[in-house]
């Protein structure tokens, strides 16, 4: 009787594992590959640390940051699908355990010495700090060590013929989605400036901020709702109790050598020509947007912004004969903005209302509908 119980509920927890895991591989691996673009950022980030504190061979990666992004954001979603679907079962989970081992590491390292603020463990749609993420991974690293030492009870659902042509099918779709992204843009943008966002508004907080204040009097802490006027205390800590209200956009900033132009972009519409850095940027399509640009003067104002300094810029800009002024913003923030090099970003009083890639230039006619 006992031993039924126990088949039994071994038999349910070998499912909840194999289920957990393989959707929550599947999901961290399809958000990032909803933004191929920001996983390269992020592996950027990574060898950028690592070439400083344990090697420097680590700097020469780079230049491939995208292209190993790619591989390790699909083998997740593989691997996923394997652990779903049973499939050779003692290379997969040999595979996943050393995958999570490689997380974990990556987690760790970032929480521990403050590295990485964000792991990019899903992308920018669940943002985790480092050391939640390396929690996460310490949860994940004991059901994957379950599944390893259990791999020998798991039966494929298919044949490994079935299997292979179910992997094969979801890594050409993937390799197929991979591609769309990085030609165009995200599927969806988790990023604060998506189509929608007021830029001004998000600059603010949402809220009045709500304070606790910690004071310590006689070697006690107290906690009050209000800066106590009592002089017998001493401040300790103040702790923001709605950090929700915090502003999602902190770094959006405009300039150029004639002074500050932020505010100036909230007025009226404004076509933002963004380019990350103009030397690797798309010099084919720099014809067709200044095309544009012309069409549209009478009722948007075409403005340039550029991470680069201003020797750079103006070579470029003779270059090319791009009429028009231009300004300047910090490289991260232009990435944020939007993942194309270079991209347009229709903005009317601060309101976003388009996001282009320099694949899907519009029209005039798309401009002046979404204006008007």
């Amino acid at each position: 009787m006992f031993d039924k119980i126990e088949v039994l509920t071994m038999s349910i927890l070998d499912k909840v594992v194999r289920w957990f895991v393989g959707l929550l591989f599947i999901f961290s691996g399809l958000v990032k590959l909803n933004d191929p673009m920001g996983t390269a950022i992020k592996m950027e980030e990574y060898f950028e640390v690592f070439s400083t504190d344990i090697s420097s061979i680590f700097h020469y990666l780079i230049p491939f940051a995208l292209s190993i992004g790619l591989v390790v954001v699909i083998l997740e979603i593989l691997l996923g699908v394997a652990v779903l679907i049973n499939y050779r079962m003692h290379l997969t989970t040999w595979v996943l355990l050393l995958l999570i081992i490689f997380f974990t590491f990556l987690t760790f390292y970032s929480a521990a010495f403050n590295k990485v603020t964000d792991c990019g463990c899903f992308g920018d749609a669940i943002p985790l700090n480092p050391w939640q993420s390396f929690i996460k991974d310490i949860v994940l690293l004991l059901l994957a060590i379950y599944l390893f030492m259990r791999r020998r009870k798991y039966t494929p659902t298919w044949s490994n013929r079935v299997g292979n042509f179910i992997l094969s099918s979801i890594l050409i779709l993937n390799l197929w989605i991979a591609y769309y992204a990085i030609e165009h843009l995200p599927f969806i943008d988790f990023r604060p400036y998506k189509i929608g966002t007021n830029i001004k508004l998000s600059m603010q907080p949402s809220e009045e901020y709500q304070y606790k204040y910690i004071m310590e009097q006689d070697g006690e802490h107290y906690e009050f709702d209000n800066y106590p006027t009592d002089t017998s205390y001493t401040f300790v800590e103040m702790i923001l109790l709605n950090p929700e209200a915090e502003p999602k956009i902190t770094d959006y900033s405009i300039w150029n050598e004639d002074g500050d132009f932020t505010e100036e972009s909230f007025n009226g519409a404004k076509l933002l020509i963004v380019f990350s850095d103009v030397l690797k940027s798309r010099y084919n399509k720099v014809g067709e947007i200044n095309d544009l640009a012309n069409e549209i003067k009478n009722n948007v104002e075409s403005w340039v912004i550029t991470a680069n300094n201003e020797e750079t810029y103006e070579n470029f800009r003779h270059e090319y004969q791009i009429p028009l002024p231009y300004f300047y913003a910090d490289g991260t923030v232009i990435k944020a903005m939007i993942r194309a090099n270079p991209g347009l970003i229709l903005m009317k009083d601060g309101v976003i209302l388009g996001k282009w890639h320099n694949n899907d230039i519009p029209s005039k006619e798309d401009i002046t509908e979404l204006i008007n």
